[in-house]
């Protein structure tokens, strides 16, 4: 079977890894708005402002960070991302134990985290296009995608009763663990890593910045493909806060019922990653996104209709699990097709850009959320995202066939080993 497919002790490392720091997310699933909303007592405007700028600023932070990556041996990136995540995760509940706890800190804390996952997201996809065979990478992301999924599903709810038994900020506590114990799963792996090569020119330059766009852009399916995405995941993030507002404090629902709201209907990332390589061996790379890219767009609009009590709860769930079941579907396909139509030496700095945009269309349509609701309410900003996500499929690929011209791959520079 493709998908019970051995891919060597190293990978399985990195994929323990990826389980011990989601698992820990997955506890610590939306905390930090959650706390804005809880301890700070912010309204929608706020938990928009720190769902939109952390993630913002911390897209700036990561851009530089991107060309210095690619030249260099990736493990050690991914372990000082999570060591900085460890460190930021845990300032929290010092603060809060020392009652010092404000918004700005959450902000800040918010802007470090996202720096420190996207450049460990980039060098992670890089490292696992040298650890697996090419024939094996969606195996590899379906994998990936379902620890994900099944994060979710089972931390928020551990999560939310661990706020109930034990305060606001255990999760955040148990968060950064998470990273510390990720950190010393990739100081495991033995397999040596070779120094990458890399060109004569400094990869500080404005060119080597905006490398990994030209490459995005220049290639037909991919720029379909991201465009596609920004637009996705932009909106369907925008609803976090606004829903976290809707059914936190407009409509009581208690803490276990948002977080399990959110969980149960992960376990279709389950379904739908594992789903991933036997769909693509059948119908081909091209029926994915044109299909499963429309179907997990179509839902969205379901969450303005949410009312109080059980039918509303019902009705979460049903809409995340529809959306949850196409995404998880659709996300390893996405990633081992980046992949493959990336040449190595510019594998970082294009999920560097890919990363940055898309963090930047998240905040941006988040806060334009936020802007909305503090004027008309959240019920509202909900529609308008679930209306304006029904036009992305017209902006998906209708033809995957494109070839993309090679990139010379640089020379080995002579200033490193």
């Amino acid at each position: 079977m493709v998908g019970r497919r051995r891919l060597g002790r190293p990978f399985g490392w990195l994929w323990a890894s990826y389980a011990v720091s989601a698992y820990g997310s997955g506890l610590g699933f939306g905390a930090l708005p959650l706390i804005a909303v809880l301890v700070l007592h912010a309204g929608p405007a706020q938990v928009a402002v720190l769902s939109a700028v952390g993630p913002a600023v911390g897209a700036l932070i990561a851009l530089p960070l991107a060309p210095r990556t690619e030249t260099r041996r990736k493990r050690p990136v991914m372990i000082g991302a999570d060591l900085v995540r460890c460190a930021a995760m845990a300032s929290v509940p010092a603060a809060y134990a020392l009652g010092r706890l404000g918004f700005v800190q959450l902000l800040v804390v918010s802007a470090v985290v996202a720096a420190a996952k996207i450049a460990f997201n980039a060098a992670s996809g890089a490292y696992l296009k040298t650890l697996v065979p090419a024939q094996d990478l969606l195996v590899a992301n379906s994998r990936f995608e379902s620890t994900n999924w099944s994060s979710i599903a089972i931390g928020p709810p551990l999560g939310g009763a661990a706020i109930g038994v034990l305060g606001p900020v255990v999760t955040v506590l148990a968060d950064a663990l998470s990273y510390l114990l990720s950190a010393l799963g990739i100081t495991a792996i033995r397999d040596r890593e070779e120094a990458p090569r890399t060109s004569a020119r400094s990869p500080l330059r404005a060119d080597g910045l905006l490398e990994g766009w030209r490459h995005i852009l220049g290639h037909p399916v991919l720029r379909a493909l991201y465009l596609n995405n920004l637009l996705v995941s932009g909106l369907i993030m925008a609803t976090e806060p606004l829903l976290a507002v809707l059914l936190l404090r407009q409509l009581g629902f208690p803490a276990w019922q948002y977080a399990l709201a959110f969980a149960a209907p992960c376990l279709g990332g389950l379904l739908g990653s594992r789903l991933a390589p036997r769909v693509v061996a059948r119908y081909g790379r091209r029926a994915v996104f044109r299909t499963v890219g429309t179907l997990r767009a179509v839902w969205l609009p379901g969450l303005a209709l949410v009312r109080p009590g059980v039918p509303g709860l019902v009705t979460v769930m049903a809409v995340e699990l529809a959306i949850i079941v196409h995404m998880s579907l659709y996300t390893p396909v996405l990633a081992t097709y980046r992949l493959e139509h990336t040449p190595a030496h510019l594998v970082t700095r294009t999920l560097t850009a890919w990363s940055v945009g898309q963090q930047a269309a998240i905040a941006t349509l988040t806060a334009l959320g936020g802007l909305l609701a503090h004027f008309t309410g959240p019920r509202t900003a909900l529609a308008a995202a679930g209306v304006l996500i029904l036009a992305t499929p017209l902006l998906l690929p209708r033809n995957t066939r494109h070839q993309h011209a090679p990139h010379p791959e640089p020379e080995p520079s002579r200033s490193r080993a």
